[in-house]
């Protein structure tokens, strides 16, 4: 059910009995507080820029190919997302592999002795990638000795340490021993796609939280899951239902102006000739976007806001008129290509196959031509996919996401703010705030349950329990 109905219907709602909190900003933060809040019997309006909801993680339509704007996956550690596909029930149309199991093609070998595989055996941590560690054609014996020695000194540190955000991962690789071919084949390999950044730019803080929490937390933690789907379906039309049901007031094509608080405490939101008055504001958009809408001395220093870098993802679209690759999806190295997904059955593409380019890190190409990025790819397709030799390309595109996420750099963790601020009423949410993750869906929705649930206690509101299951599990 939509409720594109503008501004002007609003007044409405932001009058009459009980508790009214108003969430700016339609993405997983803002859906994810949305329902926390209406969940635990606050009234609850939800104000969205943009046409749909779902925020980064969005579909489009190209002709007849539902289009995703870019490739997103989870992990199994990520509880808080996989909350979130319960609570809009969605989880059956994102599921988990039954094991880590990730193809990696290394174009620099010989054909027929290019794949190597990550995968887990159902030992306890660390066991339970040694096989495949032990195995990895894509490292010396050397190599991977030295990466099992690199892995235990990563479990020792604690994540609770402040210095580890001051320092990079990429020299701390170095100093335990890991060659430049190991950071490729291996650690970027996996960091890249998490962290969007390589090692050398990323602090040592989130790329431990990383590979602490996913490789070496429980045997499980880092099996995939990824929309069988297009996102729309997930992140718009489930999310929209659900929020419907939770009795929330959904408004898209709706910006938010300005935000204030009168003299008697209760917060005012502007929107195009409506005013909403609120007992709270959750602020779930951009940092730059919060930094324009906070009132002054909500933040002590709102410029560390504007201090927090982004960083862009490219996702290059190709569809061939026939099957090309026999995989859900695979990782390259000795290639500029990251990861590639087949997306055919979740476009509804019914011939040939769509393979969609996941480039993370990608500040070197986000902004060129689509001829250039053509001639790159497609050639390297050819290297690793021998069977597109022979087909025809029936469609070139790309998406680019120049703001995707916040850049990871060392020093980012002293920018990042908690849910609550120094305004009462007023939070913020966002896979930029201090959630202790980096920029990923898991990180969004974390950042939600934060600012409802700040904004719970001082409504005087119980937490509603499920909520917070995941937590436990985590």
């Amino acid at each position: 059910m939509s409720h594109d109905t503008g501004a002007g219907t609003l007044a409405g709602t932001a009058r009459g009995a009980g508790r009214h909190a108003v969430v700016v900003g339609g993405g997983l933060a803002g859906i994810t507080t949305a329902l926390a809040l209406a969940d635990a019997g606050v009234r609850v309006t939800l104000l969205e820029g943009r046409p749909r909801l779902g925020g980064l993680a969005f579909s489009f339509q190209r002709g007849a190919l539902t289009v995703d704007n870019g490739q997103h996956v989870y992990l199994r550690c990520c509880t808080a997302y996989r909350w979130f596909l319960d609570r809009i029930e969605g989880a059956a149309l994102a599921p988990l592999q039954d094991r880590l199991d990730v193809p990696v093609l290394d174009v620099a070998r010989p054909e027929g002795r290019r794949l190597g595989r990550l995968k887990r055996d159902a030992l306890p941590v660390p066991l339970h990638l040694g096989r495949s560690l032990a195995t990895y054609p894509h490292l010396s014996l050397t190599e991977r000795a030295k990466v099992g020695r690199a892995a235990l000194a990563l479990k020792a540190l604690d994540l609770a340490d402040p210095e580890l955000d001051a320092h990079d991962f990429g020299s701390w690789l170095a100093a335990h021993g890991q060659s430049a071919r190991a950071v490729e084949a291996l650690w970027d390999l996996v960091g890249v796609a998490t962290l969007n950044a390589v090692a050398g730019d990323c602090s040592l803080a989130l790329a431990a939280m990383v590979f602490k929490t996913g490789l070496l937390s429980d045997p499980g933690a880092a099996d995939i899951g990824w929309a069988h789907v297009p996102l729309g379906e997930l992140h718009d039309r489930l999310a929209r239902k659900a929020l419907d049901s939770a009795g929330v007031r959904t408004e898209v094509r709706t910006r938010v102006t300005s935000v204030s608080v009168n003299e008697n405490g209760a917060w005012s939101v502007q929107v195009p000739g409506e005013t909403l008055e609120a007992d709270a504001v959750v602020l779930a958009v951009p940092q730059r976007e919060a930094h324009d809408l906070l009132p002054d001395g909500a933040l002590d220093a709102p410029e560390r806001l504007l201090q927090i870098d982004t960083a862009p993802i490219l996702n290059v679209h190709v569809v061939y008129d026939r099957t090309v690759l026999h995989k859900p999806f695979f990782a390259a190295l000795g290639t500029p290509v990251q990861w590639v997904f087949d997306r055919t059955d979740a476009s509804g593409l019914s011939e040939g196959q769509y393979l969609a380019l996941s480039q993370s890190a990608a500040q070197d190409e986000i902004d060129e031509p689509v001829a250039a990025l053509r001639e790159r790819y497609l050639p390297e397709l050819e290297r690793l996919l021998p069977a597109t030799r022979g087909a025809e390309v029936k469609d070139f595109f790309v998406t680019r996401e120049r703001t995707a996420t916040f850049a990871p750099t060392p020093g980012v963790g002293r920018l990042r703010p908690g849910a609550r601020t120094e305004a009462p009423g007023l939070y913020l949410a966002g896979a930029w705030t201090a959630t202790g993750w980096p920029a990923t869906m898991e990180s969004a929705v974390r950042s939600g349950v934060s600012a409802a649930d700040a904004a719970l206690a001082a409504l005087g509101r119980p937490r509603p329990r499920h909520l917070f299951e995941f937590e436990e599990a985590a």
